[in-house]
């Protein structure tokens, strides 16, 4: 039986919950069909989803048909709880795009189209309502229908009720079904669901949910046209929510994306003390949950949304982001203090809620979507807390970036305390966020101190120089840094790369940024004058109105600051006709920067908990330097003006060498312009060569770019950052270590491994890291995976140390050997393993071999060692 899990999406009103209430009504789950209007829904389970028709949050619940399990998540419509419903798009194999036969596709639904298309999930449609046509739903009008479909979500969305033309026009989607279409006269359901899976098919159904016409036939085109899902045996999972039971236990809500995981197993670290599986209210607790499901389980206090553990990467950025902000007016008996930690939780449930605590003025604001979120909130914060609560005046959330690229130096050396950071700032694409990244050798800065300042980048919101408000949209590169082997501390590199960030935004042009909503405007015919001159009066944008019979249509781009109230706008001079809907539409520079600024009167010199200076010392004393004046009190040269001389004197290179052409560019013997995104250089193609034979490139999207090269699939990147000094010091250490060999020679691994070895091997690679930070050497753990038929082997990196995994029938020892053979020659190496045999052959290949015992003598000096360290 196929297992997959579906969500349901639409705009506000358009049937949606309605028609999870029909599935599981036919699956099973319930013997009556629920209703919003009724209140007895079974999945609104919040009093206030119940009170207000509306639904908050998503829910979960699993209908059993002949052919397919489905586990379903009922997702919230309205435009206020958008970002609840994108990250549970993270987890979903299939989505099912409700649409109101009567009000047709919304800006919302594209909106939904949109997310849907970004996360790439296979999606049906079921057109809803259609009993409310009446004898108005005619042949006539199913067509107009689809046409619309077709011009404002896809042309490949197909009328599977019209079995006549179904065939022809899924055939059209895809060259392989043409030919078979051509030669058999039909397409076979694998066909079909394969042209689905992959978006170039999306099955469109009519009915009513709430009279189940045409359910029972959308149930059947799900179950022929889903493809079952096949995961991986390596532990995987996404975390998609938080949430709080009825006792305030915490709830992590994730799928498993391969592997299993058991009661009392790890989760990232943190044992787990249940695990449920939820329909509606009531929940079933396992003992083991497996690939493809959703559950919760309890025990983990650190996960957040959109984790990925195991095989599983972070989640991208959410697309959409809060517009406005409140300050939170909390009852004079009320400390803010005390309140701050109970909206914590609210945030940490709440995707669409952030929570920003003003520590000069000991004010607590919340950043939302709408006044329908705020109104929710209100009520949950007197529902949960017993705090009766109000809002302030609502304003504007901006945001800052910049206009172009720009060095940043930090620098923080009180007495007895160093650090230096020199970043570079580059503008990136509304919408792309903060993207963090290094360009700096281990040579020139220790790894583990790089992936301290990478934390503290990303660990917090830095506000800009024009507003104090949050920046965004730049790629923020570690170009420079340094530190002292006996005063640098963690808490340095903090300071200093605060200041960096600080510095950087004073030296370049920043750019004042305010939020936007795509809109759509429907109104009488005679009134589209007065509508074009009142967006134009708002400093938005529009395309050329569409004549909709007696009605106009007006489809645009306005600034949210300015459009806030205009809802009751259009019902006072339309008298009620007039439609305005709104969708949040990203992010772009102000329209009235100047007056916003003055208004808001930020001084960034003021900001004492921002500076934008730096500490330096002198005679035993720290003192301070201007923003403006620190590149010249710095202690490592700048970035991009030594990467500009190297470019100038290659160019005066080429010059004397006749290499440029007539209009003087260069003809390419030159240096590469170096690009602060990090990059890889002829050193890296050249030892790729010597050690994995000819490379071959393979593209997997601009995010994702691999070497395939002998078999082996390596990141670049990371394999960049492994070899790109290899060959400038060839006394290196090296330490190969046997990863089964040790978990089942130390007693913590091997009793650990008893319940899950996916978390024996983690713990290990989390004692080699600490490890070797503290030695310096060049580790790499080798696991057997000798046994996995087809597997053509694996190298990657676990932050600091090398994992490999051996390919189909090369076991461990063979690894190690025929790699001590090839390294000992020019390195110092040493092999941690038991295996008498292994042993003697590796110090017959002049490597020198240390017990599992010895070694973990070893780590444990180590271990002491850095406890004396942080202690003093």
């Amino acid at each position: 039986m196929k297992k997959i899990v579906v969500g349901i999406l639409a705009h506000v009103d358009a049937g949606k919950t309605t028609l999870s209430e029909a599935l599981l009504y036919r699956g099973g789950t319930i013997r009556k069909q629920g209703r919003v209007d009724h209140q007895d829904a079974y999945l609104d389970t919040f009093t206030l989803e119940r009170q207000r028709g509306i639904t908050i949050f998503s829910k979960q619940a699993k209908a059993v048909f002949e052919e397919m399990e489905m586990t379903l998540l009922d997702t919230p419509g309205h435009v206020d709880f958008s970002m609840e419903m994108e990250r549970t798009l993270q987890v979903l194999d299939y989505a099912v795009l409700v649409i109101s036969g009567t009000d047709g596709v919304q800006a919302h639904t594209e909106t939904l189209w949109k997310l849907l298309e970004e996360y790439h999930i296979p999606t049906f449609l079921f057109v809803n309502k259609t009993d409310l046509l009446g004898e108005a739903f005619t042949e006539e009008m199913r067509e107009s229908m689809m046409k619309s479909f077709k011009e404002r979500l896809d042309s490949s969305i197909v009328d599977f009720t019209e079995e006549v033309h179904m065939m022809e026009e899924a055939a059209m989607c895809g060259e392989d079904a043409m030919e078979e279409f051509l030669e058999k006269g039909s397409l076979s359901e694998e066909t079909i669901a394969l042209l689905a899976a992959e978006r170039k098919l999306f099955p469109c159904f009519f009915g009513s949910a709430l009279k189940l016409f045409g359910v029972d036939e959308f149930i059947k085109g799900m179950e022929a046209y889903c493809c079952e899902l096949v995961y991986p045996e390596a532990f995987g999972a996404r975390v998609y929510k938080i949430t709080r039971d009825e006792q305030g236990k915490r709830l992590t809500h994730l799928k498993l994306t391969g592997g299993s995981l058991k009661v009392k197993g790890l989760l990232n670290g943190e044992k787990v003390d249940q695990i449920r599986i939820y329909s509606g209210r009531k929940y079933e607790a396992v003992d083991e949950a497996f690939a493809g499901g959703i559950y919760a389980v309890t025990g983990p206090e650190k996960t957040y949304p959109g984790q990925g553990i195991g095989v599983e990467d972070e989640a991208a950025n959410p697309v959409l982001s809060p517009v406005m902000t409140y300050q939170v007016l909390l009852p004079e008996d009320t400390d803010p203090v005390v309140a701050l930690p109970k909206l914590r939780e609210l945030e940490e449930e709440d995707p669409g809620l952030h929570v920003v605590w003003n520590e000069s003025l000991k004010e607590i604001h919340v950043q939302i979507m709408g006044k329908v979120q705020l109104e929710i909130l209100k009520d949950m914060i007197r529902e949960r807390f017993g705090i009766e609560a109000d809002f302030g005046t609502g304003s504007i959330v901006y945001k800052e970036t910049i206009a172009s690229a720009v060095e940043g130096v930090g620098h923080f050396e009180p007495l007895r305390h160093y650090a230096e950071v020199h970043l570079i700032m580059e503008p990136l694409p509304s919408g792309s966020g903060l993207v963090f990244d290094s360009s700096v050798s281990e040579d020139e800065l220790d790894l583990n101190w790089q992936r301290l300042i990478l934390t503290h980048l990303g660990e917090r919101e830095h506000p800009g120089v024009l507003t104090g408000a949050a920046i965004t949209d730049m790629r923020i590169t570690l170009a420079g840094g340094r530190a002292h082997l006996k005063h640098t501390e963690g808490g340095d590199f903090r300071q200093a790369t605060y200041r960096a960030v600080r510095q950087g935004l004073k030296s370049g042009e920043s750019i004042l940024l305010e939020p936007f909503y795509d809109f759509e405007l429907e109104i009488p015919g005679e009134q589209i004058g007065r509508a074009m001159s009142d967006i134009r009066r708002m400093q938005g944008t529009f395309e050329p109105p569409e004549t909709l019979g007696d009605t106009s249509l007006l489809k645009g781009r306005v600034p949210v600051a300015s459009s806030v109230d205009y809802m009751s706008e259009v019902n006072a001079y339309t008298k009620g006709r007039g439609r305005l809907r709104l969708q949040f539409g990203g992010y772009g520079p102000c329209h009235n920067a100047e007056e916003v600024i003055e208004r808001i009167g930020y001084d960034s010199e003021e900001d004492v908990e921002n500076p934008t200076g730096s500490v330096f010392c002198s005679h035993g004393s720290g003192f301070y330097v201007n923003w403006n004046e620190v590149p010249d009190h710095m202690h490592i040269e700048s970035c991009m003006a030594k990467d500009n001389r190297e470019q100038e004197k290659d160019r005066e290179q080429e010059a004397a060498r006749g290499e440029y052409d007539k209009a003087g560019q260069s003809k390419g013997s030159g240096r590469k312009k170096r690009e602060w995104s990090g990059y890889a250089d002829k050193e890296l193609e050249e030892i790729m060569l010597r050690e994995f034979g000819p490379v071959r490139r393979k593209e997997y999207g601009s995010r994702n770019t691999r070497y395939i090269a002998g078999g082996k699939s390596v990141d670049a990147g990371e394999y960049y950052k492994k070899h790109r000094d290899k060959n400038r010091n060839p006394a290196e250490n090296y330490l190969l270590v046997d990863g089964y060999n040790i978990i089942f020679a130390w007693d913590e691994l091997k009793d650990l491994a008893k319940t899950n070895l996916d978390a024996a091997r983690g713990r290990l690679m989390d004692i080699l890291c600490d490890y070797q930070g503290f030695t310096k050497c060049r580790l790499i753990l080798v696991f057997d995976a000798y046994k996995v038929k087809g597997n053509p082997g694996e190298v990657g990196k676990y932050h600091n140390i090398h994992v490999v995994y051996t390919k189909e029938a090369e076991t461990a020892d063979m690894y190690i050997e025929k790699v001590t053979k090839e390294m000992a020659k020019d390195h110092r190496v040493r092999v941690a393993t038991s295996d008498g045999l292994e042993q003697l052959i590796i110090m017959g290949h002049g490597a020198m071999r240390v017990s599992a015992a010895e070694f973990y003598r070893e780590v444990m000096e180590v271990k002491e060692k850095v406890r004396e360290i942080i202690e003093k």
